[in-house]
């Protein structure tokens, strides 16, 4: 049986989950949106989103110096309204991103793609110990099926 934990998160805050080797940051949209995705095949996708929709941040490494990267990420995403750029698949820099990041109700952390290389929203890389975990939103946060050992909520 997977385990399911809801977890309350408000607007104004971010969720940390933290893995062995990284971090995923999770907050909520906001306000109702479009959010543009540019793709390796050169369109533009646009993705309509609701205020209690995710922003998930993946970044491969742990403490304050990659939870501040995911905070700075995430306003500019959510407040900039910045465009979220798709690299193709054998793209060399794909190997030197940092952070990666997905928008949308639900997104499932798999630590066997490629990072910045999906268009679908629903997948986000992740380090190996937080890999498997699917994460929903909900009215009042946000809900995680799987194992999640460790987490901590601040504001944002």
């Amino acid at each position: 049986m997977i385990e399911k934990k809801e977890i309350p998160l408000k607007n104004s805050e971010i969720l940390y989950l933290i893995g062995e080797s990284g971090t995923v940051g999770i907050l909520k949209v906001g306000k109702e949106k479009i959010l543009f995705i540019g793709t390796p095949e050169m369109e533009e996708i646009a993705q309509f989103l609701e205020e209690d929709d995710l922003i998930a941040i993946s970044a491969f490494g742990l403490g304050e110096k990659f939870e501040k990267g995911i905070k700075s990420l995430g306003y500019i995403t959510r407040e900039m309204d910045a465009p979220i750029i798709v690299l193709p698949k054998d793209h060399p820099s794909s190997k030197h991103l940092s952070m990666v990041l997905s928008v949308g109700d639900k997104v499932r952390l798999n630590c066997n793609i490629i990072p910045g290389t999906h268009p679908e929203q629903d997948v986000l890389c992740s380090c190996e110990s937080l890999s498997g975990l699917t994460i929903e939103k909900s009215k009042n946060g946000v809900t995680i099926h799987g194992k999640l050992k460790s987490y901590k909520i601040e504001d944002f």
